[in-house]
């Protein structure tokens, strides 16, 4: 497939599209009114990694405190409105990096203008958010629940931006199926050159949920299609942003953070090595280099199978083999090999 050539448009300070990275975000589950409680969820996804994150505009009471969180957080902040375009007036006013809305829902072609015309005179961008749970009757009628459906609405609302020569946009068509959530960015991305957002929406429990998006972000980013993903779980709005970026790394387009890989155990295993990888995993949260750590039950496994970590260790009868790209360089203890391996990483 053809590689997707998206135009580049800014949120904060991120140049989202035109081959720069593929930006990480989540959602607050917080009421946005509490502004207390949201600043503190987003500074946790903040210290996840989290790079854009995106609040709930249910009331002029929750669009009225956006210039308060932002004061108080360090990215990019996005609104997600539904059915009152005064709202995004609002929000717009308030300084909001970007704004999500689906213009068939916001009210009338006046309505829709000034919210077109707010955005444009602030150079703040639109995400057209469609979701195949809210298809327009017509489309439903002709094509079901489909990527043609969620395509064609896409394309509709597009229109209509453009009508007001408003380019500063972004897309996301969202399925809970992964197969028709890859067609229908597949599709789109033949159609429109504007950055995408990917997501499984509705993706369900951390387990599934990551599974589901781990296939349908991964597909996709794989071929060249996407610019940001929201990886949708059901829980810590933390272990989103976690996912995310094992997605991106998976694929090869994210290299920041460590990345562990590690043998599934057999009967030649005579360490705790589940126990050991737990801890190193933990350990390394917030490490920001782009190392390969490995954590190997046995020789056979390692330190050869593991020649390209940067470190790691093959585990032996209660001792640990601390080897850096396939070349022993001690043996420890199995009580020493977390702080071993620790402190090797530390030289890094």
């Amino acid at each position: 497939m053809k590689k997707y050539q998206s135009r580049v448009v800014k949120v904060g300070p991120y140049k989202l599209g035109g081959g720069n990275p593929v930006r990480v975000q989540s959602m607050c589950n917080t009421d946005t009114r509490n502004i207390k409680a949201t600043v503190a969820q987003i500074l946790e996804l903040e210290k996840a990694g989290c790079e854009i994150v995106r609040v709930a505009i249910l009331d002029m009471e929750a669009a009225k405190v956006i210039g308060k969180i932002k004061k108080q957080i360090h990215i990019p902040l996005v609104a997600d409105i539904h059915f009152d375009h005064k709202l995004a007036l609002e929000v717009v006013a308030q300084g909001i990096d970007k704004v999500r809305i689906n213009p068939g829902n916001i009210g009338s072609e006046d309505k829709i203008k000034a919210v077109v015309m707010a955005c444009k005179k602030k150079k703040i961008p639109i995400r057209i958010g469609v979701n195949a749970g809210s298809l327009e009757k017509d489309l439903l009628q002709k094509y079901g629940q489909t990527p043609k459906a969620a395509v064609e609405s896409a394309l509709r609302h597009v229109r209509i931006l453009e009508k007001y020569n408003f380019k500063n946009i972004l897309i996301s068509i969202k399925f809970s199926d992964v197969i028709p959530m890859i067609e229908s960015y597949r599709l789109l991305a033949k159609k429109v050159d504007y950055p995408l957002h990917l997501g499984v929406t509705h993706a369900g429990m951390p387990y599934m949920g990551t599974i589901k998006n781990a296939i349908g972000i991964g597909t996709l980013v794989a071929e060249g299609i996407g610019d940001t993903i929201r990886v949708s779980l059901t829980g810590d709005t933390k272990e989103e942003v976690r996912a995310g970026f094992s997605i991106l790394r998976a694929v090869g387009k994210r290299k920041e953070g460590p990345e562990i890989i590690s043998c599934p155990t057999c009967g030649r295993t005579e360490i705790d090595l589940i126990g050991l990888a737990e801890k190193v995993e933990e350990a390394l949260r917030s490490v920001k280099k782009p190392i390969k750590v490995a954590i190997m039950g046995c020789v056979v496994n390692g330190p050869g199978e593991a020649r390209e970590a940067d470190i790691g260790v093959a585990g032996g009868k209660g001792m640990g083999a601390i080897f850096a790209k396939g070349k022993v360089i001690k043996s420890v203890q199995e009580k020493d090999i977390l702080n071993a391996l620790l402190e090797e990483i530390e030289k890094l």
